[in-house]
């Protein structure tokens, strides 16, 4: 290819994109799928972790990102210190599957080392979590706390800031990978 050709191609129409690795799966009562059922082969941390399922809905970093972003700023326990995290609510993460959420659901989000949370609808709802992609301007790590992170502002609710550093993010797991819809 010749220089000349160059401008040719930049105001050519971008090629579309071929889709990146699912980083996060939902599966439960979804009102849509856009992926199989699970796969014991191509599934293994779920496989390890007893976790089957007919149907999916899985984003990957890029399906997140356009997805509109929060930013909160909580003292976190790892240093004691306020740190911007910022990326979409949780629910909106889940309202793209075209799920639509009662109150009284759950959901269950699982992390890459098998920790998991019921966390109730009502209070991701209330307390506005995130599903975390950056930590002060750079995207998360895999390895650290990301590279995604359902999170929210402990800071922000009186009864949560009183509690000790340590004690406010039980219902937070860093590393999140899936989320099972229920109710």
């Amino acid at each position: 290819m010749s220089v000349a050709t160059l401008p040719a191609l930049a105001s050519a129409a971008p090629a579309r994109l071929t889709p990146g690795p699912a980083l996060l799966t939902l599966t439960g009562e979804l009102a849509h799928s856009n992926r199989g059922p699970f796969d014991p082969v191509r599934d293994q941390m779920m496989r390890k972790q007893k976790i089957s399922f007919d149907k999916a809905f899985s984003l990957d970093f890029g399906a997140l990102l356009a997805l509109p972003a929060v930013g909160i700023r909580p003292t976190l326990e790892y240093d004691g210190k306020p740190h911007a995290l910022r990326g979409p609510l949780l629910l909106d993460v889940v309202a793209a599957s075209g799920t639509r959420l009662r109150d009284d659901g759950k959901l269950l989000l699982r992390a890459v080392d098998g920790y998991a949370v019921a966390l109730p609808v009502a209070q991701a709802r209330a307390q506005r979590f995130i599903v975390a992609t950056h930590l002060d301007g750079k995207p998360m790590a895999l390895g650290g706390l990301g590279p995604l992170w359902a999170v929210y502002d402990a800071d922000a609710f009186p009864e949560m800031a009183a509690r000790p550093v340590a004690e406010r993010f039980g219902a937070c797991p860093w590393a999140l990978y899936h989320i099972e819809v229920t109710g």
